[in-house]
């Protein structure tokens, strides 16, 4: 079973560019990460005018493109459900991951790094920011020192370096191999 890590926070304390540094630093170890991420937005990953964007438009309920460098597959969800987080992770493709982040899903019980940035959080109160304060919760990341006790480890969120070597160390993955976890 693959580890699997959500990166937890208000919008725009800094997930996606601090999931853009872990990346690269994970993949430096050897580790080959994977990502889901969840959006409120209406999403397109096809382009118009592009004869796979045009064919979906047309009708089809699931378009396939694939080359050498890589493939995707777009799936019409008629139904407007947020889509089930367990099966999302099941298309994943195990053998060629050793860990799934995840940005967003943050109802799912799932082991997750808690982000605070107090520039972010100007419309949220620290009684706010401790409601997130949960078992789900490995450690948090923070921009600076904290004015509450923690029972999980405080990481240097300006400090990606450290919080890859976190992920490392609690997922159990070195040098691309798993460890248990």
């Amino acid at each position: 079973m693959l580890p699997i890590l959500a990166i937890a926070a208000w919008s725009g304390t800094g997930k996606t560019t601090l999931l853009k540094k872990l990346i690269p630093l994970l993949k430096q170890q050897g580790i080959r990460p994977g990502l889901i991420k969840h959006t409120h937005h209406n999403m397109d990953v096809d382009t118009p005018g592009k004869d796979s964007y045009e064919l979906r438009k047309a009708g089809a309920e699931q378009v396939l493109v694939a080359s050498r460098q890589r493939w995707a597959l777009m799936t019409e969800t008629p139904d407007a459900q947020d889509p089930d987080f367990a099966w999302l992770v099941s298309q994943m493709d195990a053998r060629t991951l050793d860990i799934v982040l995840v940005e967003g899903f943050k109802d799912e019980p799932i082991p997750r790094i808690l982000l605070w940035r107090r520039q972010a959080g100007k419309h949220h109160t620290d009684a706010d920011w401790e409601t997130l304060l949960d078992e789900r919760v490995i450690a948090v990341a923070c921009d600076e020192p904290l004015d509450i006790k923690l029972s999980v480890p405080l990481l240097d969120l300006n400090h990606p370096p450290q919080i890859a070597a976190f992920i490392i160390q609690w997922s159990g993955l070195i040098n691309g191999s798993s460890m248990g976890g």
